[in-house]
């Protein structure tokens, strides 16, 4: 019998593991790749990251604007084509976007164009750097994951390391991982929305970006983030724990 087949005659459900990151290369405080390193007690270093992510896009130094990060594959599957219906939500709201990410190449065309046609907020690096994209996590005021499906989705935890407060669709992993105000808990650490929908991600993006304007909060809102534990430590914990109650499953039968 196979591990979900036990899982569920067994236990009569089955039980998923969130991923972790690597919290000694994703780590704010000692990352050779950023501007200006910060942490919790320093998190106010993290603007001249902000400062030089806008220069690196091109973008207008402007720091009372939302910078959004965007690090994706660009596919339907990671809502990437909503994002682009979004745009005159972007605009209107006077948001700024910086973009990474490469797939379809219709996506990329479309991105291209509309960083030509607004380059002084939107910015698109077609491909992937890890170094920028460790820019993007340090600098972005938030970090958006408007995926239709996601088992459990990685940047979204590094966006929670380093102070990018997350703007996520309620599917998946993504749900698990991050807090906002519909959760029962008052560490609020960024913003869900769903249904998956150009019209439920254009309302998100007009929440975060009011709320921005309330640095108290938002400062919350990223020490929130940055105190959550993304690392592999109480995962593998969770692993091993499986695998006992499985091998004492199949021992005891």
């Amino acid at each position: 019998m196979g591990l979900g087949g036990l899982l569920r005659s067994r236990s009569s459900y089955l039980r998923g593991i969130l991923n972790g990151i690597d919290t000694a290369v994703w780590d704010p405080a000692t990352d050779a790749h950023i501007q200006c390193r910060f942490d919790a007690s320093r998190l106010e270093r993290r603007a001249a990251n902000k400062v030089a992510l806008q220069k690196q896009f091109g973008l207008k130094q402007n720091p009372d604007a939302l910078l959004l990060g965007v690090i994706s594959r660009l596919s339907e599957q990671k809502g990437l084509d909503l994002l682009l219906e979004c745009i005159p939500t972007i605009q209107r709201e006077g948001i700024q976007l910086t973009l990474l990410g490469s797939g379809d190449v219709e996506l990329e065309r479309r991105f291209r164009a509309a960083a030509n046609a607004q380059p002084e907020t939107i910015g698109v690096v077609i491909g992937f750097d890890e170094i920028l994209a460790h820019h993007i996590q340090a600098g972005a005021d938030a970090l958006l994951v408007p995926s239709r499906f996601e088992p459990c989705g990685l940047t979204q935890l590094c966006a929670l390391r380093y102070g990018a407060v997350p703007i996520v669709s309620r599917v998946g992993g993504l749900e698990d991982t991050v807090v906002d105000l519909s959760d029962d808990s008052r560490d609020i650490t960024g913003f869900k929305f769903s249904p998956v929908t150009e019209k439920t991600l254009a309302s998100a993006l007009c929440t975060a970006n009011t709320a921005y304007r309330d640095r108290l909060g938002w400062r919350e809102m990223q020490l929130n983030g940055m105190a959550t534990d993304v690392s592999w430590d109480s995962r593998a914990s969770q692993y091993a724990d499986l695998y006992r109650e499985l091998l004492w499953h199949r021992c005891s039968t």
